[in-house]
Parts: C-alpha cells; structure tokens; sequence
C-alpha cells in the first residue's frame, strides 16, 4: 500500500507540488494584504517554473496513479507544459495592466493557479470522475476571474453569462457521464473502450456521449456552444481574456482529444460524425459572424471560436496523424493567440484602453514595430503561407484527408478563405487608413511577448523552429496507439 501511495505521488507530483505552493502563497497574500500583490504574482511565475521543470524532467515513460484516476504519458506532459506556459504568459501580461487599471489584487494570480491545477488534472483525467473534478477546478476559477473587476459592469456581466451558461454545460456533461456509467458500468476510460469494443455503438452509449460531447464542446467554444464567448471576451478584462483564449482552450482540447481517443476509441465512427459537425459549424460561424464585428476582442472571439473549428478536423480524423495535427494546431494557436493579446494590450490612449478596431487606423506610421507584429500575426491566423498558421492548418487538413474526411478538409479551406477577410482588413485599417492619435508607450512585458511571438510566428517556416515542434507533437500523437 505504500509504495502505491508513492507511485501516486510521483505520478501527480507536479499537481501536488504546484497545489501546495498556491495555498502558500493563499496564505501570504492573507497575512500581507497591504504589500502582498506583486511578491504573490512573482511567486506564481516561480511556481509555474518550478512545476513545468517538474513535468519536463518527469521519468520517460506511461504511469497510472490513484488507481487509474490520471493518466501521465507523452501527451499529458507535452499538454501540460504548454498550458502552463500559457498561464505564466497571461499572467506577465496582466502586471503593469492590473497596476494601472487599479485592479490589482493578491487573488488575481491564486486564481490563475487554481485554474492551472484543474487544467493539469483535466489533461490527465482518465477517468469520468477525474475529468468532471479537474474540468469544474478550472471553471470555478474561470467564473471568478471574468469578474474580477468589481467596479466593472461589463465585467460582472461577463462573470455571470459564462457562469450561468456553464453551469448548465456541467450539468450536461454530468448527465451524459451519468449515462455513460449507467451503460458500461465503468467510469474509467480503458473499462469504457473494453465495453464499447465488446458490445459496440450500443444506443445507451451513443446517448451518453452525446452529452458528455456537448459539455466539452462548451469549454472549447465550439459551436452551437459558443453563445458565451464574444460576450466574455468582451466584457472580461483584456489579460483575463488574453488568459481564457489560450491556456484553458489547450487544455480542454487535450481533455477532448484523450476522451473520445482512450475512453471511445473503438466507436470512432459514432462521434466522428458529431465532431466533423461541430467542426464544421466552428469553422462557418466563425469565418461569418467575425465579418461585422467592429470591437478587436470581440473579432478574436469568433477567431477562436473558428480556430478551435480548424482544430477539431484533426480529432475528426481520428488517426495519429490527426491527433498529431491538434498538438501543432493547438502549439501555434496559442503563441499566435497570446501575441495577439500583447498588442491588444497596447492599444491605450490618454491612460484608457481602446478596442475598436477603428483605433489601430495608421498604427504603421505611428509604431512600425508593433503594427508589423500584429500584422503578421493576423496573416499567420488567417492561414496565409509560411507563416506558423498556415503549417497548422495543413497539419490538421493532411490528417482530414488521408482519413478520407475530403469534404471536410474543402470546407475548412473555403472558410479560411472567408476569414482572410476580417484578418486583412484589420491589416488594412493599420497601413491604409488615415493615421489616429498614437498609443501610449508598450510596457516591457508585453512588447517582449508581442514581439517573441511574432517572430515564432515568421520564423516556424525553418527547421529549427519547425522539426522539434513537429516531433514534440508527433511522440505525443503515440501515446494513443
């Protein structure tokens, strides 16, 4: 029973580790309140470092811990380093903006642990229970974090739509996991995939699913589980948006990829048609409903809504090379998403921010630094060759195709076509247009995340950016098969 006890604690240690240095420092924002925001935000950037080193130097090979609870291969460790650097990223973002906007408070990067807690346990959930804990660990955070500004209308409305319409998505998932149970007698994944390659597609199975897919359909935005996105986004402040958009979406699509691949695996032509669905309507209603969008963050929002549309065409696939595709997808989609952000973030004027896209009008005459980044990292989204965007694109269309999903790969094209629009035009408003009053100075962080991930963005197209990002994604895809 011991050494159980202490496989499971070296399996988790990296949650343990990281858990236990976020009630710590619970605890001193506490005892100090008056002085204790900066020294607790320095010690969330220390214990995400601490706690990636622990999951990038954790031994090589698949381990099982609290009888089959999480799951720790290639995959959950190369999920989790990227969520956690999505996290550490939003976080330097959000420094000098929180100062500045009189927001600042010691909660603020103990919520973000939190949520990066249950993201770790929701990319190792091997089970439903497992996957429930770690997926409402991360919400409850979520729901908070939207409405951290208390002093903010918007904000608070924000906090309660994604609350309220997550909710509701919980309790979908918990019925459609109830379901799932009910049916195979199991709530573990490999006891699920035994069932369902014993018995097959059985209706009270397929039922299930279905629910459990619409719960986490909501967590990635995915249409028609979108609603609560554009608001959010809008409403939330700037770096909590810039934190939604990148890290839970990663971890999520890890949780997504692992459920239907481990736990229904062996009735992949059931869900497969649910997810080229959702794929699809992602993809559309994104490429369309951004057209008319005037306000900045707004507009990312059914860019991510349509990115995580692009994404899910690789899990359609349902092969190797498509769960391959998701990992790069999701890798570029996150720096790109992330540098988006940072230059979101410079958008201020008079000591406000501004969010219409109006207000970038001339920025290349004004900032050509800036307005270069932004406009790669617009083209690089909108698909346009050889940005980093386009190589994750033709990762997840290559999977689509050689599984046969033609007409899936077509649409997913047709609709990258549709969104070069609203990308160049954003393009257009900052090199064309009448130059606007200039933008307060960039803040040190956010120029460096701004730019670091602008030239990622340009550079993938060379083996030594693009190879290790490649065969990262590709000894994670393995972990399935």
């Amino acid at each position: 029973m011991w050494l159980l006890q202490q496989a499971d604690a070296v399996a988790a240690l990296p949650e343990i580790v990281l858990a236990i240095l976020t009630l710590a420092l619970l605890m001193l924002g506490v005892f100090r309140k008056s002085d204790a925001s900066d020294m607790v935000t320095l010690g969330a950037l220390i214990a995400l470092a601490i706690t990636a080193l622990l999951v990038i130097f954790a031994p090589d090979h698949q381990a099982l811990a609290f009888h089959g609870a999480l799951m720790v291969d290639t995959f959950a460790r190369v999920m989790k380093v990227l969520a956690l650097f999505g996290s550490a990223a939003a976080l330097v973002l959000s420094v000098s903006f929180m100062k500045r906007d009189g927001s600042q408070r010691f909660e603020y990067p103990i919520l973000i642990l939190l949520a990066t807690i249950g993201m770790m346990l929701m990319i190792s959930a091997n089970n439903l229970i497992a996957l429930y804990m770690g997926l409402e660990l991360q919400s409850l955070s979520l729901y908070v974090l939207a409405a951290i500004n208390r002093d903010s209308a918007r904000a608070s409305e924000a906090g309660l739509k994604y609350f309220v319409l997550g909710a509701l998505s919980s309790g979908m998932l918990l019925y459609g996991a109830s379901l799932v149970y009910g049916f195979t007698g199991t709530t573990e994944f490999p006891g699920i995939a035994a069932y369902l390659t014993s018995n097959g597609a059985t209706l009270g199975a397929v039922f299930g699913l279905v629910f459990v897919i619409a719960g986490l359909a909501f967590k990635i935005s995915a249409v028609p589980f979108h609603m609560w996105t554009p608001d959010v986004y809008e409403g939330a402040p700037t770096p909590v948006t810039a934190f939604f958009a990148a890290a839970p979406k990663v971890a999520a699509m890890a949780l997504f990829t692992r459920t239907m691949m481990d736990a229904f695996g062996a009735i992949q032509p059931a869900w497969g048609q649910i997810i080229i669905f959702l794929s699809i309507a992602s993809m559309a209603l994104g490429a369309f409903a951004a057209i008319g969008q005037t306000n900045i963050k707004r507009l990312l929002a059914y860019s991510s809504i349509a990115n995580m549309g692009y994404a899910l065409v690789g899990l359609a696939a349902g092969t190797q090379e498509g769960v391959q595709g998701v990992v790069v997808y999701m890798i570029i989609y996150m720096i790109m998403t992330l540098g988006s952000f940072a230059c979101i973030l410079s958008m201020r004027r008079k000591g406000y921010m501004v969010e219409e896209i109006s207000d970038l009008a001339g920025l290349s005459r004004n900032n050509k630094g800036l307005a270069f980044v932004f406009a790669m990292l617009m083209f690089s989204m909108a698909g346009i060759p050889p940005l980093a965007g386009f190589f994750a694109k033709y990762f997840v269309f290559l999977a689509a195709v050689k599984a046969g999903l033609y007409a899936l790969a077509v649409i997913g094209v047709v609709t990258s076509v549709v969104g070069a629009y609203y990308y160049l035009r954003v393009v257009k408003i900052m090199y064309f247009d009448e130059p606007k009053e200039a933008f307060e100075p960039m803040d040190g962080e956010v120029k460096l995340i701004a730019y670091a991930s602008g030239a990622f963005t340009l550079l993938f197209v060379l083996p030594w950016i693009a190879s290790p990002v490649i065969a990262v994604a590709a000894a994670a895809a393995k972990s399935f098969y």
